[in-house]
């Protein structure tokens, strides 16, 4: 008597599996679509005054071909999630010979899309690390989504043939990174050379010497037109930028700005915490109840931390230039 071997658990549910973890990361890209769409802020665990989540959402690495880079990685998941499920859906006594052939053709498509996605966040995180240098729980839970669907795919069936895998993997993952070295290659140049070709510049600050209670430190960057009118605006509507003089974080905010733009908002838009500044005004600071440097209180809304211009041009309502000379 011959006993058929047991069809091991992992088989049974990796499509199952591979199609909910999909699913997960279809909901978090799909999130932080919409929030890039409509010009709003994520929400984010990040320390105040640390970069985190909107910082990398607003940074030019997050834009592929004019639309949020946040947009195709929900069209990829969501591909996942079809692949995964769609063969479930035919009956094996009704049609098995279609559900196989299905099975294996989707088998196949996981696997190149699973490598694909796994090797272009390993790269996103190497930008998150290196580059941007900010904690974003959204793209390490994307990353972390992909690479289990990768495993799930290698493990979830028998490959007939182990080499199909190696080889599989060998030549999308050479096809995904020169693809995506292309498509950020713009980005990475002005990253790398700042200002160059009229893009913007990164900017960074690193304290050298004591802040002047004053001014804290000179503000080195000059302003362009776009920077000045957002400056105007953020006055006209009310905003409110709580800072301490000795902050570097509030400095950076002043570097993208600008000097000229900065002038117009000092007096109007700043509010100075430290109590030993000049002019400060800390029982503001305390009824707004500001918890740390900078922060942003726009249109009744609170935003913590570093904001590039562009994310100060969307919460407020900003339709002018948005030709701005740095990011951070």
């Amino acid at each position: 008597m011959i006993r058929r071997r047991s069809t091991p658990w992992i088989h049974k549910w990796s499509r199952p599996l591979i199609g909910a973890i999909a699913g997960c990361g279809a909901l978090t890209t799909g999130y932080l679509t919409i929030e890039k769409l409509t010009g709003g802020s994520a929400a984010c665990l990040a320390q105040a005054g640390a970069k985190g989540c909107n910082d990398v959402l607003s940074s030019p690495w997050a834009t592929v071909f004019g639309q949020p880079l946040a947009l195709f990685g929900f069209l990829a998941y969501i591909s996942m999630v079809i692949f995964a499920l769609s063969p479930l859906a035919i009956k094996p006594i009704e049609n098995k010979e279609k559900r196989q052939k299905l099975e294996n053709w989707t088998w196949l498509l996981l696997l190149v899309g699973a490598i694909a996605m796994s090797i272009f966040s390993g790269y996103l995180m190497y930008l998150l690390t290196f580059q941007i240098q900010a904690f974003c729980l959204y793209c390490i839970g994307s990353a972390l989504f992909s690479l289990s669907l990768l495993i799930l795919t290698i493990i979830g069936r028998d490959w007939d043939d182990i080499g199909q895998i190696f080889f599989t993997a060998i030549i999308v993952g050479m096809i995904t990174l020169i693809g995506t070295l292309w498509v950020f290659s713009s980005v990475n140049q002005q990253a790398v050379t700042p200002g160059a070709s009229g893009q913007p510049a990164k900017i960074s600050f690193t304290p050298q010497v004591q802040p002047n209670p004053e001014f804290g430190w000179e503000i080195t960057t000059t302003s362009g037109e776009a920077e000045i009118a957002l400056a105007r605006h953020l006055a006209k509507i009310g905003a409110k930028e709580y800072v301490a003089y000795w902050c570097p974080h509030c400095h950076e905010q002043k570097l993208l700005f600008g000097k000229e733009a900065y002038q117009e908002i000092k007096d109007t838009v700043k509010v100075e915490c430290a109590p030993d500044g000049v002019k400060a005004q800390p029982e503001l600071c305390k009824a707004a109840k500001v918890e740390g440097f900078p922060t942003w209180i726009i249109n009744g809304q609170s935003y913590s931390g570093v904001q590039n211009l562009e994310e100060l041009a969307q919460f407020s309502g900003y339709t002018g230039s948005r030709n701005f000379k740095y990011f951070r």
